[in-house]
């Protein structure tokens, strides 16, 4: 008694299908019990039993009721096929409709639109509300502190007297000894 989905055993699973299909075969053979009994109080209603005459006289009026009768059930028959075919074809068109009506309210295919959180709560919230959404203002103020020695590196100055300077024994010496 899992209240998970799908969290049955095989075992209990093959129990339900078994106890279905046996229902359903009841409730199948019920179905055709009546359906026999159907007919067979159809047939008492509407064919009395025969009761056979010798004369020619009455089998010639036996067939002409027989066929009064079988005209009258062939109309009735025309009558419930031309219904049937009547609403096949009204089932088809509504279905045609459908599909009509489908294609011409197609949805767009939407595209991609860069647009600013401004016009964004604006779209959303329609003209009438004004909401400004500046979102840089909420960041925090960072200063940035130079050190000396990085602004020394930056600042080489002249680079055609620095070559100079590192130029000849006397350059070469003074890289060695260090700037002092």
């Amino acid at each position: 008694s899992n209240s998970k989905k799908g969290n049955v055993s095989s075992s209990r699973k093959h129990t339900l299908k078994s106890c279905m299909l046996a229902l359903a075969k009841d409730w199948l053979e019920a179905e055709a019990l009546e359906k026999v009994k159907e007919r067979e109080r159809y047939m008492e209603e509407n064919c009395p039993p025969l009761e056979m005459s010798h004369s020619k006289d009455d089998l010639m009026e036996l067939c002409k009721k027989m066929y009064d009768k079988i005209n009258v059930i062939d109309e009735e028959r025309y009558n419930l096929e031309y219904k049937v075919i009547m609403v096949c074809n009204e089932v088809l068109d509504l279905n045609i409709k459908i599909v009509d009506l489908r294609g011409k309210f197609k949805k767009p295919a939407l595209k991609k639109v860069r647009m600013s959180a401004d016009a964004m709560l604006q779209a959303l919230l329609g003209s009438k509300h004004k909401v400004t959404m500046d979102l840089r203002s909420n960041l925090k103020q960072v200063k940035k502190d130079e050190k000396k020695e990085d602004k020394e590196l930056r600042d080489v100055g002249d680079w055609r007297k620095n070559i100079d300077d590192k130029a000849g024994m006397d350059g070469r010496k003074k890289m060695f000894q260090g700037d002092n």
